[in-house]
């Protein structure tokens, strides 16, 4: 099986991403989403953390074979850079959301030299912001940022557009398009349901993708 496959698999078997298109889910924005993602749910699910730590080590081996650091995005990327980092025999740290108000004040946890080549772990990406600000921390650092791995991308167009215009690239195991497929054939959602989930990630504040299902 395709890894991106292989991993939209797992993610779905272990609901870590799970459709709902007929009971939207409400987001803290307000706007109503046809999906649930909690890729924390691989850390509890031994064989599907196998697959998803030994994938994004094929996706940095692959991608940046000059990585001299890992850097998780604090939180949901810390245990992923370690285990990636144990892996690979590298070191690895992670970046706050915000530097901390006593001892040294660090924003950035663990040694990082001007200079080095760093490759940032993320869990997924959906606008792009929190990653983003990660790469700017890391490069204010003097890091050299090679890029991104992730578990899975929405594939956003507001999160594409912060990604390119901050001159980073990500590369993620598996995506929206492909997890959505994945659903459809193994018998998660409908396969009529595709084209509302499709249309959620093309524009997330518009909610006719809501009434098209109420419709059928």
């Amino acid at each position: 099986m395709e890894l991106n496959k292989l991993i939209a698999s797992d993610l779905l078997k272990i609901k870590a991403v799970f459709f709902r298109p007929e009971q939207p889910f409400v987001w803290a924005s307000g706007i109503k989403s046809p999906v649930y993602c909690d890729n924390r749910l691989t850390l509890t699910a031994p064989e599907v953390r196998n697959d998803v730590e030994n994938g994004l080590v094929t996706l940095i081996r692959e991608n940046y074979p000059d990585v001299q650091v890992l850097m998780g995005t604090s939180t949901a990327g810390i245990a992923h850079a370690a285990i990636c980092g144990h892996i690979m025999g590298l070191p690895m740290g992670y970046v706050r959301s915000g530097a901390k108000d006593h001892g040294r004040q660090n924003q950035i946890e663990g040694r990082l030299e001007p200079g080095q080549k760093v490759v940032v772990v993320e869990d997924l990406i959906s606008t792009a912001g929190s990653c983003i600000e990660v790469v700017n921390v890391l490069r204010e650092a003097g890091a050299e940022v090679l890029g991104i791995v992730s578990i899975f991308t929405y594939g956003m167009q507001k999160g594409l557009d912060r990604l390119a215009a901050a001159k980073v690239v990500n590369h993620s195991l598996t995506n929206f398009d492909c997890i959505a497929e994945v659903a459809a054939e193994q018998g998660y959602i409908k396969p009529e349901d595709i084209q509302r989930l499709i249309a959620f990630r093309n524009n997330p504040s518009d909610e006719s993708w809501i009434s098209t299902g109420a419709d059928k």
